[in-house]
């Protein structure tokens, strides 16, 4: 067995929790498999696998190992395609995770019109409020809002997202519009998160604060969260895309504008360099092009 055919091997095992199971993944025997691990173990002078009667799991050091050689197999496939010519026509499966609702409003609409240009290419697009783990976890590409922490993945940044309150005319007219942070604990609250008695909102302009916000309701959802200040029962945070047509057809209203933080990045988020596929470069272009010209992301 090759060197490079037993990290193959390596990979099927740790994914399946088995050698029988890694075995059938990549077309191999059992015994085969189990060979190419020990003799890849004997080479590393380094255990990969704890194993049980019932279970493989990878040591310490299997994890770590596992992580390289998943971004070193995935380079090198993409190499292969490049020599082969693949790699200048777009094809095969794109994955693709971003936020709830930033994937509803602007993905959604930008990946079906890029595979209706790219009949080669499908996709699968899995929308999650958490940050996912792409070369873990198998993604082609993740959209991010935030800054970014060192990691060596590849960004390109699209635009940029305001934290913001809002609230409905009906409501401002009853209760009042307030002027400064302070004022909040006069108002009906609507958080985004989990059930709890406090959260901390930390709002910029002349003189930085952080005020302790006691919602009276708290939501899991913010496409709710957004209906309920809609229906003009109270304010809620959110971030400005969610609620641009909102703010321009004068559904919702600004509340403490001059109290803003600064606003969070946009960006395409991914593994590969030059060696990527062209599906994934291509997605890249035309989505970064559509983002950008999104007034409502770069005004």
């Amino acid at each position: 067995m090759d060197r490079l055919q037993s990290l193959e091997v390596f990979v099927a095992v740790a994914e399946t929790g088995s050698f029988a199971e890694g075995a059938r993944k990549i077309g191999l025997s059992a015994p085969s498999v189990t060979r190419g691990v020990n003799a890849l173990e004997a080479r590393l002078g380094a255990r990969l696998f704890t194993r049980t009667t019932r279970r493989v799991n990878l040591t310490e050091i299997g994890q770590s190992y596992l992580e390289d050689i998943r971004l070193a197999l995935s380079q090198l496939s993409g190499a292969d395609n490049a020599a082969a010519g693949l790699a200048s026509n777009p094809i095969g499966r794109l994955r693709i995770t971003c936020p709830n609702e930033f994937g509803r409003i602007y993905i959604m609409p930008i990946l079906t019109d890029y595979l209706d240009q790219y009949p080669d290419v499908n996709a699968d697009i899995v929308m999650v409020d958490r940050i996912v783990n792409i070369v873990d976890e198998g993604y082609d590409l993740a959209v991010r809002i935030g800054h970014l922490q060192s990691s060596g993945l590849m960004a390109i940044k699209v635009g940029q997202v305001r934290r913001m309150l809002c609230a409905s005319p009906a409501y401002i007219e009853k209760h009042g519009k307030p002027s400064h942070p302070s004022e909040l604990s006069q108002h009906n609250i609507i958080a985004n998160a989990p059930a709890s008695r406090t959260v901390e909102w930390r709002f910029d302009g002349p003189k930085p604060v952080t005020a302790s916000i006691k919602p009276r309701l708290s939501v899991s959802s913010v496409a709710a969260s957004i209906s309920v200040a809609q229906s003009g029962w109270g304010i809620c945070r959110v971030l400005s895309y969610q609620v641009g047509d909102d703010i321009q057809n004068g559904t919702l209203v600004p509340i403490l504008e001059d109290f803003e933080p600064d606003p969070l990045p946009i960006q395409l988020v991914h593994v590969e360099g030059r060696s990527a596929p062209a599906k994934l470069r291509s997605f890249l272009d035309f989505a970064s092009k559509r983002l950008r010209t999104n007034i409502l992301l770069n005004g």
